[in-house]
């Protein structure tokens, strides 16, 4: 019997069980959505789309309708049962008044209605209307259509019937409110990307997505019959697969379902990415620990007795059998138990057995039936135990020699004085004559210079043994002081900032990709900590008169130039080409003064996507990364 079949059919207000109030969620909003920053805000979409998920889940929807409104406010639409309307028997209201008006409320607390959600705080809705200053919900149901409207949390009519439908689902328009955040302007980019996950965790739904913004408008549906296995496709299109076929299988059992899906390419780094009930749990858990352990005993116990592997030979390790591998688990249960506020680890511990006893029944099965690509996978494994330990050589050879050693700095370097590194930062400069402007400008006791010659190594095409005899990266290694992958720690960062410098050109621009493509694959928490920036040197310099201006985009320069137009006498206008161009005392007012310069911080919202996106451009595969290229260079904007 499938999970779908489980669900039960009844969805009516003796399903909405009431915890307690909403009083505090106006007052402690990030207690609840995260932030009040842009995070936060679309968290707020999140929240109501899941609603329609959790509608899927059971069976019950098939089409979701997410559309940024011409004034920003966002509609959510579905085809599901419609949300209850008869009167609750405990509130002695409209069940859906006490979804919308009463925290803690939903069908999602043993009341009979989902056996499996990702909302589980039953907040979503409530929170929501909480922090919107106009909410409006419309639902098809019993032959009728009707609505209800609310303001800031408070109801402000009563649900009324306002038409007649033949269908049934649910539509929600709300307007987020300016009073609580920070920015109430949606990012399509951000949405698209949880939408498009969600469409794959979810085979078989269709999810359409529009932007109806003057002079924004977009549109995507997502749509995945093959949900998770075409996710990993999705991840793995500019790697070269070494076997065709994605590995894929489900298993159900009671009210637990685990989905995995898994192919190996010929790439370096492994990209396992784990879902419990929809929500991407980043910090990992047991789902993720036992998928990971019986994979590396299946690789192994296959290897031997197909006699790949020596009998004699060290065992791979679990690095040696993930390398190159992209996975995706996902797990659906009716009772998860999430680690910490924001649900980014699962702690069920009968998840664990579940997971790793699916996997090495039908990955030994796989291996078995499939010995011309299992023959590819233990050689790419065998590869990978050779080349840990030729790194892990390098590494003791490096250190012996004192050069990932704190106190052997490189000689390039021009350290600061200030020792402790919450005061101190970093700049990695491109070029030897703006490295030497920085050094004559910086505030030497708490700013570092470490000039960078020319284009760093690819780290995408190259293991940690080839990465180590690279100068320029184990320059940056030494500065920094923390390590470099399994030997990485944080503690022992020396700069709270490393701020990456670089031309705002082409060239600045690939430098800079290649820079954060190495933290990214082998530093991540420096990106994931908040320790990373790019400066953002100026492209013009304007004199007029006795004033000097400086524009950081070709729309400020014109903006400036037309400012300027009555002023009387001729603007003498400098373009740099490069940092090299500014003497010291400019560079330091316009790109390194702490009272004047912008740095944007470099963050990572959606791992998995980073990823993705990371592989397409430093990958092989040209096609991807002219299609990558060709989609996105109409919406590229200078973030300052």
């Amino acid at each position: 019997m499938s999970l779908e079949e489980k669900m039960n059919g009844q969805y009516d207000a003796a399903q909405i069980q009431v915890l307690e109030g909403l009083e505090a969620v106006r007052k402690r909003p990030g207690m609840y959505i995260g932030s009040t920053g842009p995070r936060g805000l679309h968290h707020l979409v999140y929240e109501i789309v899941d609603n329609s998920i959790d509608e899927a889940l059971a069976g019950y929807c098939k089409n979701i309708h997410i559309t940024i409104q011409k004034d920003n406010s966002i509609m959510v639409e579905d085809d599901g049962r419609g949300m209850p309307v008869d009167i609750h028997p405990k509130m002695g209201i409209p069940a859906v008044e006490v979804i919308h008006t009463v925290l803690h409320a939903g069908g999602k607390f043993g009341g009979g209605g989902y056996k499996v959600s990702g909302g589980l705080h039953g907040v979503g809705a409530s929170v929501v209307n909480a922090l919107s200053t106009h909410m409006e919900v419309e639902i098809k149901r019993n032959g009728n259509i009707y609505k209800q409207e609310y303001e800031r949390g408070k109801t402000v009519a009563p649900l009324e019937i306002i038409g007649t439908s033949k269908k049934t689902g649910s539509k929600t328009t709300f307007w987020p409110d300016p009073e609580i955040f920070e920015t109430t302007v949606f990012e399509y980019d951000v949405l698209e990307r949880r939408l498009r996950e969600m469409a794959f965790l979810n085979k078989g739904i269709k999810i359409i997505f529009k932007d109806e913004r003057a002079g924004q408008k977009r549109s995507d549906t997502f749509h995945y019959e093959g949900g998770i296995r075409e996710f990993v496709e999705y991840h793995n299109s500019s790697k070269e697969a070494l076997h065709k076929d994605v590995i894929y299988y489900e298993v159900i059992k009671d009210n637990c379902e685990v989905e995995i899906a898994m192919q190996y390419t010929d790439s370096y780094s492994e990209n396992i990415m784990g879902y419990a009930n929809n929500i991407h749990t980043t910090d990992g858990g047991t789902h993720i620990v036992g998928f990971k352990s019986a994979l590396t005993r299946v690789i192994n116990d296959y290897g031997r007795k197909a006699k790949l592997l020596k009998e004699n030979e060290e065992a791979l390790s679990g690095d040696d059998v993930r390398e190159g591998l992209t996975a995706i688990i996902s797990v659906k249960l009716s009772e998860p138990q999430f680690e910490g506020q924001t649900k980014a680890k699962l702690g069920n511990s009968e998840i664990r057995g579940f997971v790793e006893t699916s996997t090495s029944e039908n990955l030994m099965a796989f291996l078995e039936e499939n010995p011309a690509p299992a023959k590819a996978i233990i050689e790419k494994c065998v590869k990978a135990a050779r080349a840990r330990e030729a790194a892990r050589k390098a590494r003791d050879l490096t250190r012996r020699k004192g050069a990932l050693e704190s106190f052997s700095m490189p000689g390039k370097l021009a350290d600061c004085s200030d020792k402790d590194p919450k005061n101190c930062e970093i700049f990695l400069v491109e070029g030897d004559s703006a490295g030497g402007s920085a050094k004559e400008g910086r505030d030497r006791k708490r700013q570092a210079i470490l000039p960078l010659r020319g284009k760093i190594l690819n780290v995408e095409k190259a293991r940690l043994d080839r990465i180590l005899s690279s100068d320029e990266i184990k320059n940056m290694i030494t500065a920094f002081g923390c390590g470099i992958g399994e030997d990485f720690n944080i503690d022992k960062l020396r700069y709270d900032k490393i701020i990456i410098m670089t031309d705002a050109d082409v060239d600045g621009a690939h430098i800079r990709t290649l820079l954060l493509t190495f933290f990214y694959r082998f530093m991540k928490p420096l990106i994931e900590e908040g320790h990373v920036y790019a400066a953002q040197p100026p492209l013009y310099q304007v004199k007029k008169g006795k004033d000097i201006y400086y524009t950081y985009s070709e729309p400020e320069q014109e903006k400036l130039m037309a400012s300027l137009a009555d002023k009387p006498g001729k603007a003498d206008i400098q373009r740099y080409k490069g940092l090299g161009e500014m003497d010291t005392e400019q560079l330091w007012e316009t790109t390194m003064d702490f009272n004047h310069r912008t740095l944007i911080q470099i963050t990572i919202e959606d791992s998995a996507e980073a990823d993705h996106i990371f592989s397409t451009l430093m990958g092989d595969k040209v096609p991807p990364r002219k299609k990558f290229i060709e989609d996105h260079a109409q919406y590229a904007t200078l973030d300052i």
